[in-house]
């Protein structure tokens, strides 16, 4: 599997990273084993978890598979801080609580997801700055905030004489939102962009053509809102689109999907998730994929959110615009 360069940082990761969402709840730490060591036989190096996935259990199962599974060295590990607000005391606690989940001493990567805007951004680089100093982290990041929530910290970090390294945000056919300011904001801070759900939540995988598999995520208690969100008619179309260039390809929708995001200029790495070992070998198999040019321009075309008959251009005067109502949700692999 092919490495980048995460930002101006002088870390790589695998272009794929290997996510958790559904270790310690769908997952078993069999299964997880099982994940992880075909993710690290195919080349693929990014882990990346949090510290909500299966309410802490994800990262207990990584405790117990790194190092004796996989080397430490062979991986890099990345953990994500949600639902504790910014304030400095509470974010070193959960990263604390995650390193002893991680049996570890430190991550690769520690992002903070989410923006509280009751709590001033001094607060928020005070606990960055703590787990660079401390070791607890190499680097640090931030997850599913805005451009110029990113740009705001990014800045703060390097008046203070610390990097930002990067910022994580949801990027498929089917959520391209982050092209137009979150992306350009990361290269002009030095940032690596790592995009989550890169297969729509599974909607861009065709399997929801139909109907609804039972064994599938949209029909989960847990992850049928996350589903529901891309199932419009505007995804309907995309999916189509994906559907017919795979068949001229010879290969999945799966394939083609993961290939437009994980390629997509400023994207630096797509996380991806599976239930088991095969699924997440399905996967891997679409590693090698490279679209030709004139597909992954038809795809840009028709996944272009101003051809959905609800959109709204945000860019309007405000009195022409409605309230738009956007929260993220915490990752999604």
């Amino acid at each position: 599997m092919r490495t980048r360069r995460l930002g101006s940082t002088g870390l790589d990761v695998s272009r794929l990273a290997l996510g958790t969402m559904s270790w310690g709840r769908d997952t078993d730490a069999d299964a997880a084993a099982g994940q992880l060591e075909a993710f690290v036989g195919a080349g693929g190096t990014l882990i990346d978890t949090s510290n909500i996935y299966g309410d802490g259990d994800a990262e207990s199962i990584i405790g117990t598979l790194i190092p004796d599974v996989i080397g430490r060295d062979q991986v890099v590990l990345s953990t994500t801080t949600v639902g504790v607000g910014s304030g400095r005391g509470a974010l070193q606690r959960s990263l604390d609580a995650s390193l002893r989940r991680l049996a570890t001493d430190r991550v690769d990567l520690w992002q903070i997801h989410g923006f509280d805007d009751s709590v001033p951004v001094q607060e928020t680089v005070g606990a960055l700055e703590w787990a660079l100093d401390s070791g607890r982290a190499a680097y640090v990041g931030l997850s599913g905030q805005s451009a110029w929530q990113v740009a705001g910290t990014a800045a703060t970090l390097a008046a203070r004489g610390r990097a930002l390294a990067s910022a994580q945000h949801e990027f498929s056919l089917v959520e391209r939102s982050a092209e137009s300011e979150l992306v350009p904001a990361a290269r002009r801070h030095g940032l690596g962009v790592l995009g989550w759900a890169p297969l729509g939540r599974g909607v861009l995988t065709g399997k929801y053509r139909h109907g609804t598999p039972a064994d599938s995520r949209g029909a989960s208690p847990h992850y049928a809102r996350y589903v529901g969100r891309h199932r419009t008619d505007l995804a309907g179309r995309i999916v189509e689109a994906v559907a017919t260039a795979a068949d001229g390809l010879g290969t999945s929708p799966l394939a083609v999907a993961l290939a437009w995001a994980r390629d997509a200029p400023g994207i630096t790495s797509a996380v991806v998730g599976a239930k088991d070992p095969a699924q997440l070998l399905g996967v891997l198999g679409a590693e090698e994929l490279e679209l030709p040019d004139e597909i992954r321009v038809a795809l840009e075309d028709v996944s272009d959110p101003r051809a959905d008959d609800d959109f709204v251009d945000v860019s309007a005067p405000l009195d022409d615009s409605p309230d738009l109502d956007g929260p993220s949700g915490p990752p999604v692999s």
